[in-house]
């Protein structure tokens, strides 16, 4: 994938968060989530606090953005308006670091795990406050995709907690939910 498309699915999948994470009602912000623990805001303090790791690999930081108890979607969209500045910047994006899965650069981290990581936790928001939980089918490919290349990595301290049974008849979203450690 090169940097171009990178962004663009970034952006395409950040503008759905957005899209989620404007539509929290104020009161839901503190409902539980799907992750063991962890609220609704805790979920989108993750996404916002976990942009900046592999910048840091390379020299780059994230400006500081709003406080997600104070302004949720002040912080999420500022920190997504910051990532895609550095993404639509074939030189930023394309700054290379060894990770845990070898030699990468900061658009391949970001076109893999911080893609799956904007669709998971959109659902993980939306489950927790009672919106449209439905993740388009070129979505779950792009989250199944990434859990088959990730493997056992998934099953690491703080990524997905153990996978959880689903029934046999269970649609595609329900069965990858269930993958992650998450019940649908």
């Amino acid at each position: 994938m090169t940097t171009t498309e990178t962004a663009a699915l970034y952006r395409r999948l950040a503008e759905t968060l957005t899209r989620t994470v404007e539509s929290v009602p104020a009161d839901h912000w503190d409902a539980d989530s799907p992750c063991e623990g962890w609220t609704a805001r805790d979920v989108l303090r993750h996404v916002v606090e976990t942009q900046s790791y592999p910048l840091g690999n390379v020299g780059l930081t994230l400006p500081p953005a709003p406080d997600v108890d104070v302004d949720p979607v002040g912080a999420w969209t500022q920190t997504r308006d910051a990532v895609l500045e550095i993404l639509d910047d074939p030189a930023r994006a394309g700054l290379e670091y060894d990770s845990q899965m070898g030699r990468t650069s900061v658009a391949a981290t970001f076109g893999t795990f911080f893609c799956f990581d904007l669709v998971v936790h959109r659902w993980d928001l939306a489950h927790a406050t009672g919106l449209d939980e439905t993740i388009p089918a070129g979505d779950l490919a792009l989250v199944a995709g990434f859990v088959e290349q990730a493997g056992e990595m998934l099953r690491s301290p703080g990524v997905c907690g153990p996978a959880v049974e689903t029934p046999a008849d269970a649609d595609e979203q329900t069965r990858l939910l269930g993958a992650l450690g998450r019940r649908a």
